[in-house]
């Protein structure tokens, strides 16, 4: 079993905050002209393209026990729905608006571990909660205007990615990173081939294929590296660090995902938006600080 090394933790996920909206900016340029579907294929096999050369290449082990692959196939297909789910909303919303909806996950955590895990879950979160998800539907509700229901594809990355990141950290500890991202990456190319090529036959536009100009294949490539590289080091800093001592630093990629909107496409959310950001953002961190403080007492209290 691998030991708690919090501080390596925390700088695998600072990492993690700055690739990530990076790979998702590169997503947004080409999500006009690349359909979802095989953006999620190249996404995909670029991760096992490169992954497994390196699990033969330094005698990695990656056989897994029924329940973890069990489990590994579970989160693959949390996944592609998370992935698949934040490529459609950049085609619609700026990119800080999409990944601060996105940022509804903690809220959506707590309710999960209240109503599905009948955790006990106190008076003062549930405040919380509510107005966290008040200041997301500030953010939601300018997008809205715009673009209608497609302004809701990020609470489908939200859902997703709560379960993603739970059976994340639960198995992180039992599976080489490495391993575990190369087993997703030829996992989620099996699971998504057969659609793609029966949708590409019957013209399913969002599964359809299309050949991409030496531009947008560049593009392309960065958004399988990037997207490789930054789910490595979340893996990574969940096998070395507590989720609670990680999940505030989360937070970390809407102000990065803000800076890149304004650099690569020069959009900044609005007054509404922003306030509903900032409202998220210190709803969020209450509940998780509170989360944590709930837990060193209840530690606190079985020592004595």
């Amino acid at each position: 079993m691998i030991t708690d090394r919090p501080a390596l933790g925390v700088i695998f996920m600072l990492g993690f905050c700055i690739i990530a909206p990076l790979g998702d900016a590169m997503a947004k340029i080409i999500s006009e002209t690349i359909p979802v579907g095989q953006l999620l294929l190249v996404r995909f096999g670029i991760q096992a393209a490169i992954l497994i050369p390196i699990i033969w290449l330094t005698n990695r082990r990656w056989r897994m026990n029924y329940r973890i692959l069990g489990l590994t196939i579970t989160r693959t297909i949390l996944h592609i729905i998370g992935i698949g789910c934040m490529f459609t909303s950049l085609y619609y919303l700026p990119l800080a608006d999409a990944i601060a909806i996105a940022f509804v996950m903690p809220f959506i955590s707590l309710l999960l571990g209240k109503f599905a895990l009948s955790e006990e879950v106190g008076r003062r979160r549930l405040i919380a909660c509510t107005i966290g998800f008040l200041g997301t539907l500030m953010v939601i509700q300018p997008s809205f205007i715009t673009v209608g229901w497609h302004a809701l594809w990020p609470l489908g990355v939200a859902v997703s990615f709560a379960l993603f990141m739970l059976i994340t950290r639960k198995i992180a500890k039992e599976t080489d990173p490495v391993s575990l991202q190369a087993v997703s990456g030829s996992v989620a190319c099996l699971i998504l081939i057969p659609p793609i090529v029966f949708s590409h036959s019957n013209d399913i536009e969002l599964l359809s294929l299309v050949m991409p100009s030496v531009a947008h294949l560049w593009l392309l490539g960065l958004v399988g590296v990037l997207g490789t590289f930054a789910h490595l080091l979340i893996t990574w800093s969940l096998r070395l660090a507590p989720s609670t001592t990680l999940a505030p630093m989360q937070y970390l990629e809407i102000p990065i995902a803000t800076l890149l909107g304004w650099l690569i496409f020069g959009e900044l959310p609005n007054c509404i938006a922003s306030l509903g950001i900032m409202i998220t953002i210190l709803a969020g961190t209450y509940i998780i600080f509170r989360e944590q403080a709930i837990v060193r007492q209840s530690v606190s209290n079985y020592k004595h």
